[in-house]
């Protein structure tokens, strides 16, 4: 700025001194112009009237000249006042500018002079303590440390002054604001490293003034101050001198290095063009082949494996170069310590020498003097040593110089050793644990067997790769120690160079000023190696600690074979088992069907023997006791199946186990050959990588043969310096002694690591070995777990646990994250607080500098104008506040950016909660779509409940019927109470059933409702959890964001510090460019991410659809079971059989009664005739004798019908036991059913808890998918660092590039290990998938066999029973149908089946490409962002030039008006001199004409002459006037013609400015649409390589179905590869020995640099500055890797808490197998009930069908009198005619008298009388009149028989009045609930039989109603209530059967199947 200010002044004022000279040389024109006329006037014109004529026409031109003047005066000043208007317009708008700018300007103003202020006071301080150091020093020891430092503060301030001198000096022109810029930006820079310096100067002189005080005060020497003033001020001198050489020489140097940089990137970019070139022509060779098609898929993974090794050589490339760069900025830190301590050294020991003889007339200090004499004598005599050893070897020369490094190359080889030995001690323990694990399997061997030989040898192959794998870790390593050692040769060479201009540079004697703060910075750098060192321990600690945790998962999967080999054995014992249980219930069988036949013949027996009577008692005894035996045998068979089932069961369970198992080996497997060929490839890279880097290592060794040739010869003209560093290095031993000790001490913190690290592992062992104790003794002890409801109570408490826990973690996560918030805002404050002090120290060093410059203009000479003066002041001063400004406005934008910054990274955390607050809104609506399906399940079995409900009102209403008909006689009454009594007692069981069933389901349900409740919360803490991880990532973002932009800044710095400004545009043209193409390829990839985001979501809909579909075939399913189950329930048809029976039995109680009444009728009738026919004649003999032979011939007929009777009694028995015999095994299926139904519901279950870990699992890939984003984006950019660091070092040194193949080896095994988990983890999805279909499918086979059996059985009961053949007919079309629907449902469960696999290879494949396009989008999205934060940075950096080109352009016219005012001052001087000459000359005049007058007069013409001097003195006054009114007429057009020429160059300046700026916005604006243009394009081409990639992928897949064999072509073809890489290789062989060839060349460049001393300063500053960006580079390294292992150890958490889960998972599936087993057992105790009750019933039949068997033995042949009783009574309701003939025989048989007759028939007579006789004959009492004889057939009503009326009355009574209750499809009871024939068939029966009485008295038979009353249905139920009365209120003797009742269905009744009997 300074220099283009001066050029305009400079201009500026040349063109003025120009228009100045033309005014001068044009009045001095004018006036010799009128001078000659004045002359010419006199000499020529003698007369006065001549002379007044001339001087008249004169004056009238020179009047017309004044008016053209005058004209254009007018016309200028209109110009002047356009202009001026348009002037005041500019002004006003560059006031509002220039308003902010003054008070930024007043704003630094103040910070200047704060830190100039402070700046002084520390000077001061400075001053004060060397003052009293001075005075206080006594002895020799401590001046050379003082006047050192004096020297220091005195050169620093030299070079701060003579620093801005020459930032003068460097620019010139326009083009140079910018390096206005960089200037301050190193002022800034240069000052507060001078501030840090003055503050340790004054600590150290502090330090020294309070150690002078303690010793006791001495008198300083003034004189050495004196001179080290002078050294000061000479030091100052040849600084300012030799800035600007070193300029110029760092601009070359930068030029250089940048051709190099872009050399190297073309190389980069040329070769990954060439890999690129040779995959695309590997798949084109892989497409064009057909035969090879089959191993293209082959090809297609090898290339993925190469290029994956490709990426991860490029990364241990890139992180060997990082190493590399440690140890060579590491080497050269040391290097240049060493040479400086060198300098210092030299200069303390010519100090000592001074001091030592000043210092002899001191005695106190005579010691300290004799012990510096004697380190001297030591030091001289190690220079002797080592003159003599040079003299006698002179390739030592090279070692001497280099003694230190190689010291410290052994220092590095003793801790590599360590390594090497630590790591020994590792595989040592690693050797241990398989000896161990090898023991371990031979004891399993010697249990297992077979098995184990086959895992022998995949151990063996394993223990084969694990020592081919160390073999290349110590190729590796040995490659590394050959690359190391070539480095050290490298440097040694490079350190040889800088050493010789080191000791160049030690003739310089501005050294001192360097060492102190030189020794600073070791410090520091050595603190920095420290924690270096410590973050190396630290990643060691993590490398062994990922070892064990490998060794851990090869125990556990030792552990998991050994567990495999158990369970095999366990099943094949379960087989055997199995077996032999199906052995025996073959033989059960057998003996079954021959008890059965026996059985069948045994009753065959008591059938014939049946109506002998009680002649065989034996034969009864003998079928009891079969029947006993066959009741034993029975159990027997149900405890076997019971067992079998259990048996099937475990057999099951077990296979399924083995097929995990088997699963689990083939991955094993798998893996093991993926390893295997990973470890065969990279042994291959490994030997040609060996090789190539052997042939690199020959050449070399060739090459640094010439250069240590070279070095020797430059070595002998260097032996001065030699002998120097040589005296230095015994000054150096005490410092290597110290890091020998420290190295020491890191070898024994590592032991100790090593053996915790040792302890650690045994923990880990012990806990491993627990934990598989934990889980034999959890696997042993599933069978001995308890109830349902404790497993739910159990779980509740897990959960609970499980919360608290989530919880707890929350809190602590929570409060890690504000922990780690409030530092980074601590970070901050402290921040701005340093910000702050730095302005105000800036502010002090400003008034500091200015007094010092005020001091130094004070002695100048006096000679120069003040005017100069004051511009060159006021010029340094805009320099400076200048610099300031910028300064400070940089420091604003750049506090602005980390704002702008941190709102930022606010949004994208908002943005991130927004993200999550739309997750849990989904997790919300999930959670109320699973409680919509539990309200769902809770309303069906709410509606279950209502129909139980329903039914059991049903039944009390029934009950209520029963008692609520009017009573029609005191029987009736009798026998309700007897039956409600019966229905009271199964009421009060079936409402006890009810009220347990009731307080079961509300148990369940309350633990349900807790359950779904803990999983709320648990999904609600899990997410939680996921946000914290998600905030804490957001965190560490942030951090990284401000890591980045502070590395930015530094870098940026660096840019400016070295480079010009058309070298930074043109690396920013070249970051733009390549930005640009990074662009592209992130739009691309954004376009495929969105694509397969939209099919994701696609696909993961049609999912859901599939899940809702398989729940609704499900529940379809499941009702289909209970319907079916309802249908084949056995407990409505055995109710029905009892109520069938027990009409039956009473049918036939009543006929055995009606026969014996009718065989005593037929008695007392044949009496009757007898004395009829004794009293009558002849004539009424002949009736009679009709009559007793139509009775006979009735008689006849109904023991006929009496035997049929008995015969169908016994076929009904029969038929009744082979149906309870089927109802048990009915009983059996239906259980069987509802386990399969409880199964079906627990598959259900568990496949919505599998779709919910499907969902978490797919959460947490995305989760990690965002992790490994953020990480690939960290790598790429500490890529692109790493690469700029690697281009600088190229630039420095030009350091040989390695191959990208070297550490392939060191990134094979954990990528491998990486991926593993995740392979993992999908297939163990995977295979849980499998594992529930085929569950489910076994669970159909096993519905389909359950079917199979109903079919069985309803085929035996059709045949058993012909009457249910509609029934059967039913049931087999229901059958047809459920069997449609199951087939229906198998084929879209296994379609179902197919869908979930190609599903989940889809979501495979889709998870792959999205972790894939999510590491592009996060790469895209920092390319935008960093592209966005340049756009803003280049706005700014416009606006900034703006501005400053404004200050300018306002200074450069405050400067003109300046000049203006100058040059009208010169203007008014100049006129005033005018004047004098024109006053001089009229004088002159005047003297002449006064002479000639004088003459005249005395000549004697003394009035012409008066006349003549008046008319001049007028005409003298005029011309005067007139001059002076030219002259200012002048003066003022010179001014107005001034005025606007300012101010059209202003206006042209203005004009270009905005030509400028709207250039560059339209330049902006064409690149910005450029850029969009190509981003769609190549959006675009990329759409079109997508899709031909998706054709080419379909191609492949198709080519790979019909390829079978080709695997050889595969080798071949990856050979191929191999050896194209190698070529590769071979290339960058060749363009290394390129580079090498340039680094003879830049070596031979620096040689010829070395020859001037300057340059050779110049490179030293240089190499400071490096030193100090290295070091930040290295700082900023060690911390990137620091987070990446602290990522690391997050993952490995993860990890961890991955494998907590699977762990809780698998502890709740054995709870559900616990569970399960519970249920299994409830199941089993609830069949041994069910079959103890079928027992007691079958007891209670038995017992009744011998009281049956015993009634009917002794009845037979006895007739009851109260049964004649009865039908005499029953008599009077016979028709007139024939009722007194039939009593007056019944009155004779029963000894009754005629009177009474008599009076009983008068009776009947009065009151008409309609009987039962005439109902029960139809009206045939006509017939026994004996006047009229007449057939049987003769009147309409007297067809009918008997055996039909009684048919029809079976009919009448075995229509049921209700029908049987049939139970609801969905009403099955809980596990818990008691069997349906505690409560059900009680109820139902006895519901029955009170609805059959209750409609029994409107259509029955008058002379039956009493019978049926008579006969209780129960045994002594009706004893307690026949007191006394009448004699059919009696009850009948115990001797009579008594039948339990049995129900009649509806559809088939039992008058059907009588008829069928009569039939027959």
């Amino acid at each position: 700025m300074s220099s283009w200010l001066g050029g305009l002044g400079s201009g500026l004022g040349q063109s003025l001194g120009q228009v100045g000279g033309s005014l001068s040389t044009f009045t001095g024109q004018i006036s010799n112009f009128t001078k000659d006329m004045l002359l010419e006037g006199v000499e020529e014109v003698g007369d006065a009237a001549t002379e007044l004529q001339v001087s008249n026409s004169k004056l009238a031109e020179v009047e017309a000249a004044f008016g053209t003047q005058k004209s254009e005066y007018d016309r200028l000043k209109k110009l002047y006042a356009e202009l001026e208007e348009k002037l005041e317009a500019s002004e006003i708008q560059i006031k509002g500018q220039s308003a902010e700018y003054r008070n930024l300007l007043q704003q630094k103003d103040v910070e200047i002079s704060h830190l100039k202020a402070r700046q002084s006071g520390l000077q001061e301080q400075v001053q004060k303590l060397q003052q009293s150091a001075q005075s206080a020093s006594g002895g020799p020891a401590l001046l050379p440390v003082t006047t050192s430092a004096a020297s220091t503060t005195s050169s620093s301030v030299s070079s701060y002054l003579s620093q801005p001198a020459g930032g003068h000096q460097g620019f010139h022109g326009d083009d140079m604001d910018l390096s206005d810029v960089i200037w301050s930006q190193q002022e800034i820079n240069r000052l507060s490293t001078e501030v840090l310096r003055l503050e340790s100067e004054v600590a150290h002189w502090r330090r020294m003034s309070q150690a002078s005080s303690a010793a006791g005060g001495g008198n300083s020497d003034q004189g050495e101050i004196l001179k080290l003033q002078r050294t000061v001020k000479e030091l100052r001198e040849e600084m300012s001198r030799e800035m600007d050489e070193h300029q110029h020489e760092l601009a070359a140097l930068q030029d250089a290095q940048r051709q190099k940089l872009a050399d190297i990137t073309r190389r980069h970019r040329e070769e990954l063009a060439e890999y690129e070139e040779r995959i695309e022509e590997l798949e084109e060779q892989s497409q064009s082949g057909g035969g090879q098609a089959s191993s293209s898929s082959d090809l297609q993974r090898t290339i993925g494996s190469l290029e994956k090794q490709l990426e991860e050589a490029r990364q241990k490339e890139s992180s060997l170069q990082l190493e590399k760069e440690e140890v060579q900025a590491e080497n050269a830190g040391l290097l240049q310590n060493y040479t400086r301590l060198q300098a210092s050294v030299t200069e303390l020991q010519t100090r000592v020498q001074e001091q030592e003889g000043k210092a002899l007339q001191k005695a106190q200090l005579e010691q300290e003097i004799q012990l510096l004499r004697r380190n001297l004598s030591d030091a001289e005599k190690e220079i002797e040593r080592l003159k003599i050893e040079a003299e006698a070897e002179p390739k030592e020369e090279e070692e001497v110089e280099h003694a230190d490094i190689l010291e410290l190359n052994t220092i590095i080889g003793t801790l590599r050793r360590e390594k090497e030995t630590i790591e020994q001690e590792k595989v040592e323990l690693q050797e241990r644990l398989k000896t161990a694990e090898e023991r371990g399997l031979t004891k399993k061997e010697a249990e297992s067997g077979d098995s184990e030989s086959g895992l022998e040898d995949l151990q063996a192959e394993l223990e084969r790769r694990e020592e081919a794998l160390r073999n290349t870790e110590e190729e590796r390593d040995t490659l590394m120690s050959e690359l190391e050692e070539l480095d050290r040769q490298n440097q040694e060479a490079t350190q040889h160079m800088i050493s010789v201009k080191e000791q160049l540079s030690a003739q310089l004697k501005d050294s001192e000023t360097e060492l102190r703060r030189l020794t600073a910075e070791l410090d520091k750098t050595q603190d920095q190696k420290k924690e270096l060192e410590q973050e190396l321990e630290t990643q060691k600690e993590k490398m062994s600690q990922s070892a064990f945790t490998l060794n851990d998962l090869h125990m556990s999967k030792q552990q998991l074979e050994a567990t495999v080999k158990e369970l095999r054995d366990n099943l094949g014992q379960v087989q055997e088992q199995s077996r032999e249980a199906r052995r025996e219930t073959t033989e059960l069988r057998r003996t079954l069907q021959e008890t059965e036949e026996k059985l069948s013949a045994a009753r065959a027996e008591l059938d014939q023997e049946g109506p002998r009577g009680t002649k065989t008692p034996g034969m009864e005894e003998k079928i009891t006791e079969k029947e006993k035996e066959l009741s034993e045998l029975r159990r027997e068979l149900a405890e076997v199946q019971s067992s079998k089932e259990k048996v099937i069961g475990e057999d099951y369970e077990l296979k399924m186990e083995n097929r995990k198992l088997k699963e689990e080996r083939e991955e094993a497997n798998r893996l093991m050959k993926e390893t295997q060929a990973g470890l065969n490839r990279t042994v291959l890279e490994k030997d040609t990588r060996i090789e190539a880097l052997k042939l690199e290592k020959n050449q070399l060794e060739g090459e640094l043969r010439q250069a240590e040739s070279t070095l020797t010869e430059q070595a002998r003209q260097y032996q001065q310096t030699v002998e120097e560093l040589t005296r230095a290095r015994s000054m150096d031993a005490s410092a290597l002694q110290t890091e020998h000790e420290r190295t020491i001490r890191l070898n024994q913190e590592k032991d100790l690591e090593i053996a915790q690290l040792k302890r650690d592992m045994e923990q880990l062992a012990s806990d491993h070995r627990d934990t598989n104790e934990m889980l034999s003794i959890t696997v042993a002890g599933q069978k001995q777990l308890t109830d349902l409801l404790q497993e739910k109570d159990v779980f509740m408490d897990t959960l609970k646990q499980n919360a608290s826990d989530l919880q707890s973690e929350m809190e602590s996560r929570i409060s890690a994250a504000s922990k780690e918030a409030e530092g980074l805002k601590q970070a901050l404050e402290e921040k701005d607080k340093q910000l702050g002090g730095m302005k105000e120290e800036n502010s002090h060093l400003k008034e500091e500098i200015d007094r010092l410059r005020d001091q130094q203009s004070r002695p100048q000479p006096l000679s120069e104008p003040r005017t100069l003066e004051i511009i060159t002041e006021l010029e340094t001063e805009i320099t400076q506040l200048k610099s300031c400004k910028n300064r400070l406005e940089e420091e604003v934008q750049t506090l602005r950016r980390s704002s702008e910054e941190q709102q930022a990274s606010l949004l994208l955390s908002q943005q991130s909660l927004q993200t999550q607050q739309s997750e849990l809104e989904q997790a919300h609506a999930r959670h109320q779509q699973t409680t919509l399906n539990y309200d769902r399940l809770i309303h069906a079995r709410d509606e279950e409940i209502s129909r139980l409900q329903q039914t059991v009102d049903q039944l009390s209403e029934s009950r209520g019927r029963a008692d609520s008909p009017p009573v029609q006689g005191e029987v009736i009454l009798q026998e309700e109470k007897t039956q409600t009594l019966n229905q009271e007692n199964g009421n009060e069981k079936h409402d006890l059933s009810k009220v347990e069933i009731q307080k079961l389901v509300k148990g369940i349900k309350e633990k349900e409702t807790e359950i779904s409740q803990l999983n709320e919360k648990n999904l609600s803490l899990a997410k939680q959890l996921d946000q914290l991880v998600v905030s804490r990532d957001e965190v560490g973002k942030l951090s990284q964001m401000i890591r980045q932009k502070d590395l930015e800044i530094q870098a940026l710095h660096a840019r400016v510090s070295l480079g010009n400004s058309s070298q930074d545009v043109l690396f920013l043209q070249q970051q733009l460019q390549a930005y640009a193409v990074e662009r592209e390829q992130v739009l691309s990839v954004l376009n495929e991410k969105t694509r397969e985001n939209s099919q994701l979501r696609s696909d993961y809909h049609r999912l859901m659809d599939i899940m809702a579909g398989k729940e609704a075939a499900l529940l379809k399913l499941q009702q289909e079971n209970q319907r079916l189950s309802n249908m084949s329930d056995p407990s409505g048809s055995q109710e029905m059989f009892k109520e069938t029976i027990q009409n039956l039995s009473r049918i036939i109680r009543e006929k055995d009664i009606e026969i014996d009444a009718l065989t005593q009728k037929c008695q007392t009738l044949v009496t009757v005739l007898q004395t009829s026919g004794g009293e009558s004649g002849p004539g009424s003999g002949g009736v009679s004798s009709n009559q007793f032979e139509e009775l006979l011939q009735e008689r006849d007929t109904l023991k006929q019908q009496v035997k049929k009777m008995e015969e169908w009694k016994q076929q009904v028995i029969t038929t009744v036991k082979n149906m309870q015999h089927e109802s048990a095994q009915l009983q059996e299926e239906l259980i069987k059913l509802q386990g399969q139904v409880s199964a079906d519901s627990d598959c259900s279950s568990k496949l919505s808890v599998d779709y919910t870990r499907l969902i978490q699992s797919y959460e947490q890939k995305e989760r990690r998918l965002g992790s490994l984003s953020q990480e690939l984006a960290q790598v790429q950019q500490t890529i692109t660092r790493l690469s700029s660091t690697k281009d600088v070092l190229l630039g420095k040194l030009d350091s040989v590039a390695q191959t990208p193949e070297v550490a392939a080896a060191q990134s094979g095994g954990p990528s491998l290990r990486a991926e593993a988990p995740g392979q993992q983890t999908s297939a163990g999805d995977g295979e849980e998938l499998q594992e529930e279909l085929t569950r489910l499918r076994s669970q159909l086979a096993e519905r389909e066999n359950t079917i199979r059996t109903i079919q069985e059985n309803n085929h035996r009961l059709s045949n058993s029973a012909s009457a249910s053949e509609m029934e059967q007919r039913n049931q087999a079309e229901e059958v047809r149908q459920v069997k449609e629907r199951l087939e229906t449902l198998q084929r879209s469960v296994r379609e179902k089946d197919l869908l979930i696999k190609t599903k989940g290879d889809q979501l495979n494949q889709v998870s792959e490409t999205l972790r894939n396009r999510e590491n592009d989008n996060e790469v895209l999205k920092q390319a935008v962002t960093n592209l966005k934060e340049r756009a803003l940075i280049l706005e700014l950096d416009v606006k900034k030039l703006k501005e400053e080109n404004e200050m300018v352009a306002a200074r450069s016219r405050e400067k003109e008006s300046e000049f203006r005012a100058l040059q009208e001052t010169n203007m008014q001087v100049s006129l005033l001199l005018r004047e004098k000459e024109f006053e001089l000359s009229a004088v002159s005049e005047k003297a002449a004409t006064v002479e000639r007058m004088l003459k005249d007069k005395e000549q004697g013409k003394s009035g012409e002459l008066n006349q003549l001097l008046n008319e001049l003195k007028s005409m003298q006054e005029k011309a005067v006037a007139f001059q002076q009114e030219r002259d200012q007429v002048m003066m003022a057009l010179k001014q107005k013609q001034m005025e606007t020429t300012a101010v059209q160059t202003e206006l042209q300046h203005m004009r270009d400015k905005e030509q400028r700026l709207n250039l560059e916005l339209e330049r902006l604006r064409n690149h910005l649409l450029e850029i969009e243009d190509s981003y769609t394009r190549e959006a675009l081409s990329a759409e079109d390589r997508e899709t031909e990639l998706r054709r080419k992928v379909a191609m492949l897949d198709e080519r790979l179905v019909t390829s079978s064999s080709a695997m050889e072509n595969t080798s071949q073809q990856a050979s191929m590869q191999v050896e194209s890489l190698q070529e590769q290789l071979s290339g960058a062989v060749k363009q290394r020995d390129e580079a090498l060839v340039r680094l003879r060349t830049s070596q031979e460049q620096v040689n010829q640099y070395a020859v001037s001393l300057s340059n050779l300063q110049m490179v030293l500053e240089q190499f400071q500055q490096e030193e100090k960006a290295m070091y930040s580079a290295e700082l900023d390294k060690h911390r990137r890797e620091k987070e990446e292992w602290r990522r690391k150890a997050e993952k490995l958490e993860d990890q961890a808490a991955s494998l907590q889960i699977n762990l809780d998972e698998a502890n709740a599936a054995l709870d559900s197998a616990s569970r399960l087993t519970d249920q299994l057992d409830l199941k089993e105790e609830q069949i041994e009930e069910l079959k103890s009750q079928v027992d007691v019933r079958q007891e209670m039949l038995e017992e009744a069908q011998k009281k049956l068997m015993n009634l009917l033995n002794s009845t037979e042949g006895k007739i009851d009198k109260v049964l004649m009783r009865n039908l005499f009574l029953g008599y009077f309701h016979t028709p007139k005619t024939k009722r007194a003939d039939v009593l007056r025989l019944m009155g004779s048989v029963l000894g009754l008298n005629r009177e009474e007759v008599d009076k009983m028939l008068e009776e009947d007579g009065r009151h008409g009388v309609t009987g039962w006789v005439s109902s029960w004959l139809g009206g045939r009492g006509a017939q026994s009149v004996p006047n009229t004889p007449q057939r049987p057939t003769s009147g309409p009503g007297f067809n009918t028989s008997f055996s039909e009326m009684f048919v029809k009355f079976l009919e009448i009574e075995s229509t049921p009045s209700l029908p049987a209750p049939k139970l609801p499809v969905h009403d099955f009871k809980p596990l818990n609930a008691p069997p349906p024939r505690r409560t059900g068939g009680a109820a139902s029966s006895t519901s029955t039989g009170a609805a059959a009485v209750g409609k029994r008295p409107a259509d029955l038979n008058p002379f039956l109603a009493p019978r049926s009353a008579a006969v209780p249905l129960l045994a002594g139920s009706g004893s307690g209530g026949s007191g006394g009365g009448h004699l059919l209120m009696k009850p009948i003797s115990d001797n009579l059967p008594t039948f339990t009742p049995v129900p009649v269905s509806a559809e088939a009744s039992a008058g059907a199947v009588l008829k069928d009997l009569l039939k027959q």
